[in-house]
């Protein structure tokens, strides 16, 4: 909880501010005013064991309050200290404080002292400590020759320090001439003592400045003792070196470096004791020396070791405890062990206590004639004796006084009376040390008066404590009591908690307890009161708290904190690390409500927490950062249990970085056929650390190791040392064995090679068999050298062969090979198809049958038979031509295919070949057979001419491809209204010879539109469409102008709006009706007219008519409009060869039938109506009925 208080308020710590302000009006309570009458108090003081520095003035503290203001002496070894005979020595006005000036002349060994400061006034004396001042002392190493040390290794050894003694003691450490400390470890380290032990030696230590340092800290001076040189020799250098002073018996022996079981170099023997006083660190240590270093253990006897006070120190040798107590007294045994032995040593620790206070006394604040007493409750091992003085005069020669009884270590005091004012000493003391505490007994006679300031105002957080003060003092002691609002009565204690020093406590602080609260204290000579004012605020909380993230390293991280609080506090947004600041790093950002971490490294890893504080309150939220990257690679690969076809790789994982490691992938490369190319060899579980790999023959092997985790796989690691395995006879054989010829008289047998690694040795070789599949001859065999192909000539022609290829190197063969077969080399057929005939099927597609050749005439692989055909001459025209041979090929022993795509009324001729893979066979006798009629195609052209009033003529060209004999043209034609309506249909058949007609008798000034085909024996072809219109009869036009104009006569507007009105009813009616299914009159009109010959499609084909509302303002389709010069021509019409699908692009089956579709896209046929395929409108009506 947080207090405010602003000029006149008060702000305290939240969690601290019960106790604090508790203990802190305690006192306050029996703090006297100070403008009122009492004895001196000792504020000041310097330490009891005062030690200076010499080079600098000596300064000794003692101050003091009361009322009057004391006046100062001193003592000085038990006799008075007369400064004014001193010069050297000055004391600081109102103040007790001495300053001896030894800067400018003088010695501070000539002030070494015990000093006592007393402070006076005309209500007692008040003592201070015996303050001992001693100078500090840094002294010179004393000047000895050191000798070199020379010594066996594996021996013990100790390097003694033996600092001089110094005020205060130094601290000790060894290091070099280069000032770098000397490595420490289980085997060599400092002792309490500050000397260097060594449990044994290597030849390592060997060195010339083992050097010991002491820092005076005090003074900042260090001090160093003269270097120790360190020989460690082998037991062999030793006797070269002792051979001419020693005789036989005294060399030494190897066994001076074995192996030995611990002994202790320090403390001496099986038990010793170590006393320590209360509240000291407790340091108990064991060193040994063996061969191997032994390991140090320790263990209390009967007891256990205080888990949160105990640390091991200098490799666990030193166990330390912490704030020792009497109860930490008893036996601590360490142990000492190596794989030779063990041995213990048994340390008996007593704790002994100098005087510390269980009850200091207080100061008493007494109004005439009341009673109290003064305790001086002391405690300590031994127990401590209690002393009283009074002014700093022991009580047993000081003045009676009736009111005071002593009993042990307490003062009793009755009907004290102002004469009783004095101040009183205890002494608690034993052979440790001593307590001194000062206490006075002030008589008075005071009104209340309250010291907490005027309308203070308080400020607390909701639903926590509030603590008002009301800081007091009168004599006799006030009541105090606390009242809200103006008119309020005394809280009570079962809502408030009223506390002795005056202070108001209301547990759980709510939006209702706000308002001005009075103290008022009560005592027999008068009242006195004070307001406060209290304001409850809303607590700052996080309303957004930064959630746990994971992150790969180099991403962009962003944790949200947001925060809700009282509107009149204004919050403060920090960031923590760990509990310390951000790095001092660009890459931190924070805004008003985020942290971004960008470029996230290894170290930003931790806890991030955001903090909001307020005036009166704080509240935080933290969340994990986890930065996590594909792992890194492992290391230190070995090979170990190496075999020759198997081997043992182990190897050290590198840092999963925060996402566990899933799987090992290990590869390898063959240096010796492959270098710089690395192959998977296995895979291996996370778990795992090593892996049984198989091995090949003859294979110079390096093997490295990549870890894998969910976000991908580390690095490479470095590749392990190389293993080269022994040769063996390869494995396997080639694979992908054929047996092809290449010529008539040849066969071509082909292999895949082994590659290196497969040749599991050197002098890799080929033996290559064959033999005739369905002879009974032997196996022919040649060796080859590393190859991939080998041709045997002079074979029959398109014989079958069984075929083998074994792989031999140095060492053997490889195992018995899988046998193929194969066949020699192809020659062309000898032999034509025969009894090929032809079988017409219509116009366009006819069917060839053939009977098949002999395979032994093949002479190869059948791969089909091919058709060659070509159109030799137009029947029509009898004009003969040569045309461009057309080919097709059928898969396999077909003897039979469809021709399609072939020409009507055409003239063909054929033959059919044999083919295998060396080429064709010859040719069939050719076979002539001819397609019958078919359909026509359009007319090549349409064009009309010399219009007049009332007719049209027509001009023509025949069509390009009439597909058989002309026998008639058909001409259709109907006129079109203004709305685009079609009119009847005119038929008209024109003789085949004809390419010009003229219509007569059309209406003048009439759009017409003509539909034109000629027709053969088979029938009508495609159609050509065209519209022309007749010419405009000028002296009707000009008659109807002279008119007049009707439009503008009042009654033919009556009847237009009147015909309107019906026009709209009628098209409601017709629109009702459509949907109901059924036909409206332009519908029948359309039904009537139409002509079955020109209306192909029925009425459910869902095609209709060439004019409909779509194309209202379209009356012509492409091609249908009569260009500039009245021609259409054919590529202007829409019946083009694409657009009917008639083109040769079709697909053959199995059998060399025809997959395509035939099909013919005509113009559409001419309809009489606009019959429409859309849903119909009331323009479609209102067309119906103009």
């Amino acid at each position: 909880m947080q207090l405010k208080k602003m000029p006149r308020r008060k702000r305290l710590s939240a969690g601290r501010a019960p106790l604090i302000l508790f203990l802190c009006q305690m006192i306050s309570a029996l703090d006297v005013p100070l403008d009122l009458v009492q004895p001196p108090t000792i504020t000041q003081q310097s330490p009891k064991d005062y030690i200076i520095d010499p080079r600098e003035n000596i300064v000794i503290q003692c101050e003091a309050k009361g009322k009057p203001p004391p006046s100062f002496s001193w003592t000085r070894n038990g006799t008075h200290f007369d400064i004014d005979k001193d010069p050297l020595v000055t004391m600081k006005p109102g103040s007790g404080t001495l300053t001896i000036n030894i800067m400018s002349e003088g010695k501070a060994e000539t002030y070494e002292g015990v000093y006592q400061c007393t402070a006076r006034n005309e209500r007692g004396a008040a003592i201070s400590n015996n303050i001992v001042v001693r100078p500090s002392r840094s002294p010179l190493w004393t000047k000895e020759k050191l000798e070199p040390i020379i010594l066996r290794n594996g021996q013990s050894l100790i390097l003694p320090c033996r600092p001089p003694l110094g005020l205060p003691p130094p601290i000790i450490f060894w290091m070099d001439n280069s000032f770098q400390r000397l490595p420490q470890s289980e085997r060599v380290s400092q002792g309490l003592n500050g000397d260097l032990y060594f449990s044994n030696v290597l030849p390592e230590d060997t060195r010339e400045d083992y050097i010991c340092y002491a820092r005076f800290n005090h003074t900042q001076t260090i001090q160093q003792k003269q270097p120790i040189s360190v020989k460690v020799i082998s037991v062999d250098e030793l006797n070269d070196t002792v051979a001419a002073n020693l005789n036989d018996t005294e060399f030494y022996s190897a066994k001076s470096n074995r192996e030995r079981p611990p002994t202790f170099l320090t403390p001496e023997g099986n038990a010793s004791h170590k006393e320590e006083l209360r509240g000291n660190v407790l340091s108990l240590e064991c060193i040994a020396e063996g061969l191997p270093t032994p390991i140090i253990y320790w263990i209390k006897e009967d007891g256990t070791l205080p888990i949160n006070r105990t640390f091991y120190r200098n490799f666990k040798k030193t166990l330390q405890i912490i704030q020792v107590s009497e109860a930490d007294s008893g036996n601590y045994q360490c142990i000492a062990k190596n794989p030779l032995g063990a041995i213990h040593h048994t340390i008996s620790v007593t704790v002994k206590a100098a005087p510390y206070w269980i009850m200091a006394p207080q100061n008493l604040v007494l109004s005439p004639g009341e009673d109290g007493r003064l305790t001086c409750g002391a405690n300590g091992s031994p127990k401590p004796r209690i002393s009283w003085l009074l002014n700093g005069v022991p009580v047993e020669i000081a003045p009676d006084d009736p009111s005071r009884k002593i009993d042990g270590d307490t003062i009793i005091f009755s009907n004290v009376q102002e004469r009783s004012s004095a101040v009183y000493q205890c002494n608690a003391s034993n052979e440790y040390g001593y307590l001194l505490a000062n206490a006075f007994v002030n008589v008075l006679a005071e009104p209340p008066r309250i010291l907490t300031s005027a309308n203070t105002l308080y400020q607390v957080i909701a639903d926590r404590p509030a603590l008002l003060d009301c800081a007091f003092f009168g004599s006799p002691l006030p009541t105090i009591e606390w009242f809200k609002g103006a008119k309020g009565s005394a809280l009570r204690e079962d809502i408030y908690v009223l506390h002795e020093n005056g202070t108001l406590e209301i547990p759980v602080a709510q939006k209702d307890s706000t308002g001005t609260y009075t103290c008022v204290a009560r005592n027999k000579l008068g009242m006195a009161k004070n307001e406060v004012h209290l304001e409850i605020k809303d607590a700052t909380r996080i309303i957004k708290q930064p959630e746990y993230a994971v992150m790969q390293r180099g991403g962009t991280v962003s944790f949200e904190c947001k925060v809700k609080h009282d509107h009149t506090l204004i919050p403060t947004i920090t960031w923590l690390k760990d509990n310390g600041e951000l790095p001092n790093d660009g890459r931190f950002t924070v805004d008003k409500d985020h942290l971004v971490v960008a470029d996230v490294r290894d170290d930003d890893g931790g806890t991030y927490t955001c903090v909001a504080n307020t005036t009166l309150d704080n509240v935080s939220a933290s969340a994990v950062l986890s930065v996590v990257d594909v792992p890194n690679p492992p290391f230190d690969l070995e090979l170990t249990d190496q075999l020759d076809k198997s081997v043992q790789l182990s190897w050290t994982p590198g840092s999963d970085n925060n996402s566990p490691i899933t799987k090992f992938i290990i590869e390898y490369e063959d240096a010796m056929h492959e270098a710089g190319l690395w192959h998977l060899q296995t895979e291996v579980s996370g778990m795992q650390t090593t892996a049984q790999l198989k091995l090949s023959p003859y294979v110079n092997y390096s093997f490295r190791v990549m870890a894998v985790n969910s976000l991908g796989r580390s690095l490479p690691s470095e590749a392990s040392e190389q293993y080269l395995t022994k040769a063996a006879e390869p494995d396997t054989n080639p694979t992908a064995v054929e047996g092809l010829g290449s010529e008539p008289d040849n066969l071509v047998i082909t292999w895949k090679p082994l590659n290196g690694f497969e040749s599991n040795g050197p002098g890799l070789q080929y033996k290559v068999s064959w033999r005739q599949k369905d002879g009974d001859d032997e196996w022919t065999s040649v060796v080859v050298a590393n190859v991939s192909k080998y041709i045997v000539s002079g074979t029959p022609t398109f014989v079958p062969y069984l075929i083998k290829v074994q792989a031999l190197n140095d060492v053997g063969f490889a195992p018995e090979p899988a046998v193929v077969m194969g066949h020699s080399g192809e020659d062309l057929p000898m032999v034509a198809p025969g009894n090929v005939h032809v079988n017409v099927v219509n116009s366009t597609l006819a069917e060839v049958h053939w009977d098949p050749v002999p395979l032994k005439s093949i002479r190869g692989h059948l791969q089909g038979y091919r058709i060659y055909y070509w159109k030799a001459q137009s029947s029509s025209k009898r004009n003969r031509r040569h045309l461009e041979k057309k080919i097709l090929t059928f898969q396999g022993s077909k003897t039979h295919g469809m021709l399609p795509g072939l020409e009507p009324f055409s003239h063909y001729t054929l033959n059919v070949r044999v083919v295998n893979g060396k080429g064709e066979g010859p040719a069939s006798p050719d076979r002539v057979f001819n397609t019958p009629e078919g359909v026509p195609s359009a007319p090549s052209s349409l064009k009309i001419v010399n219009p007049t009033l009332d007719s049209l003529t027509l001009e023509w060209d025949p069509p390009s491809r009439p597909n058989g004999i002309l026998t008639e043209y058909t001409l259709k034609y109907q006129p079109i209204n203004s709305t685009h309506e079609l009119g009847p249909l005119v038929d008209l058949k024109i003789p085949a010879n004809k390419t010009r007609w003229t219509l007569k008798n059309l209406n003048f000034s009439t759009r017409y539109k003509f539909y034109f085909y000629a027709q053969t024996a088979a029938g009508s072809g495609s159609q050509i469409t065209e519209e022309a219109v007749t010419a405009v009869d000028e002296g009707k036009t000009a008659m109807a102008s002279r008119q007049v104009d009707i439009a503008t006569q009042g009654w033919f507007i009556g009847l237009m709006c009147a015909v309107a009105l019906l026009i709209l009813i009628l098209l409601i009616v017709c629109f009702i009706r459509r949907n109901k299914g059924g036909k409206y009159p332009v519908k029948e009109k359309e039904d009537a007219h139409a002509d079955p010959e020109i209306q192909p499609m029925k009425e459910d084909d869902g095609t209709f008519g060439e004019y409909s509302d779509a194309e209202d303002h379209k009356p012509l389709k492409k091609g249908s409009r009569t260009p500039s010069d009245r021609t259409v021509k054919k590529e202007d019409s829409d019946d083009s060869l694409v657009d009917y699908g008639e083109g040769v692009n079709g697909q053959f089956n199995e059998d060399g039938s025809f997959i395509g579709q035939y099909s013919g896209k005509k113009e559409k046929e001419p309809a009489e109506g606009n019959e429409s395929s859309e849903a119909p409108s009331p323009v479609n009506a209102m067309n119906s009925f103009v």
